[in-house]
């Protein structure tokens, strides 16, 4: 693999510890502001909502000035945006900062993969994307568990104060690491290029992923924000417990990064896309019915393992919609995979409030299985439409 990765897996790391990081203190933001949990669940929607409507922009960016410079302008910002987030005075200034980092963060991770994709070759590509994958997981696993910890003695604004130093301190190793860093330069796009990028994009079949993707987003990472308080209802207050539980699935993750090599060979990109969808669908099931934060704990670590074997199938799909405009097409992956992480808390609240929560989760465990078992016979490897002009 290109040395290069290892400077991609740690940008991917910088701007992932801020993805979870307020779940587990989002009880106590809420009681400081005076909303309820609905409401402060909104900062994850709201971060999801800004990263995924941004994607075009910085997608198009991307491919138009350079992959690299992108994300290291964004790096910075995102670490910008969660230090106002600490000294925020009130719930509307707080929300403004996640929409900040929301935009920083969207202009790291995608074109991180896209970068990864222009340096692999597709036959590696998805264990070289599990690379950058690590990166990514271990930055979600220590910012959720550390959040925990720091909330304890620093508080929720501690937590974003931390991250954001760590940001910007990361931001800093990237640009002297790119500095000397063998890159692939491919031709830069023009406006003309990217609408022929997108028309080639949304003419393969297999942009059905873009669907599949919102799924999970929804599904999946919608029901985040709620796990802090399923466990308040179970007596466990500690944000400790609670960082710990959803660091699991950040942990299943970096599990799945480690073995993905060893299980595509004997699976098949159906049969992962299958045991995913399975394994998500299982774990859902378990923590409907609210056992203990130790096996809640553990249920994370198989979802994350199970989600990752088949989102890391479906970032692959993506990566050869196109080949000239790669970031752009990565872009709109994130795209549609976080307006489902939008959606998604929206959509658990609803559902729990109506229904309750053991039918909502087991009506979103019924979904990931079929899930899994429609992208295994609707998508299939296809050249991409611009190859040829490589």
């Amino acid at each position: 693999m290109p040395p290069a990765i290892n400077i991609i897996a740690l940008t991917t790391f910088a701007a992932s510890l801020s993805a979870r990081a307020l779940d587990p203190v989002l009880p106590h933001i809420a009681d400081e502001f005076g909303v309820s949990i609905a409401t402060a669940a909104g900062f994850s929607a709201v971060f999801a909502f800004t990263f995924a409507i941004i994607q075009p922009v910085l997608g198009a960016a991307a491919d138009m000035f350079g992959k690299a410079r992108l994300m290291i302008v964004c790096l910075v910002l995102l670490g910008l945006a969660n230090i106002l987030g600490a000294i925020s005075t009130s719930f509307p200034l707080l929300f403004a900062t996640r929409i900040l980092a929301g935009i920083g963060s969207g202009g790291v991770f995608p074109v991180a993969l896209g970068l990864t994709s222009d340096l692999v070759a597709p036959e590696k590509r998805q264990v070289a994307i599990g690379r950058t994958l690590a990166g990514s997981m271990t930055g979600n696993l220590l910012g959720a568990s550390f959040s925990g910890v720091i909330g304890e003695f620093l508080g929720w604004r501690g937590v974003l104060a931390v991250l954001g130093l760590l940001v910007i301190a990361a931001s800093v190793a990237v640009a002297a690491g790119f500095r000397g860093a063998a890159l692939t330069h491919v031709p830069r796009a023009n406006l003309s290029a990217l609408r022929h990028g997108y028309r080639t994009i949304f003419s393969n079949p297999n942009a059905l992923c873009y669907a599949a993707v919102f799924v999970e987003g929804c599904c999946v990472l919608g029901l985040f924000p709620y796990l802090a308080s399923f466990l308040f209802e179970l007596g466990e207050t500690s944000l400790s417990i609670a960082g710990i539980v959803i660091a699991g699935f950040a942990l299943g993750g970096l599990f799945y990064t480690f073995t993905v090599s060893r299980f595509l060979p004997q699976l098949g990109v159906k049969g992962m896309m299958i045991v995913g969808g399975s394994v998500v669908g299982l774990q859902l099931a378990i923590i409907a019915f609210g056992p203990s934060w130790k096996v809640q704990a553990i249920s994370l670590l198989f979802m994350g393992w199970g989600f990752y074997t088949i989102h890391g199938c479906l970032q692959v799909f993506a990566s050869e919609l196109s080949v000239e405009a790669r970031a752009t097409a990565m872009s709109l992956h994130s795209f549609f995979f976080f307006m489902g992480q939008t959606v998604g808390p929206i959509a658990y609240g609803f559902g729990i409030l109506n229904v309750g929560k053991t039918p909502t989760l087991l009506t979103s465990a019924a979904i990931m299985v079929a899930l899994g078992f429609a992208c295994a016979r609707l998508l299939r490897q296809r050249k991409p439409g611009d190859a040829r002009a490589t």
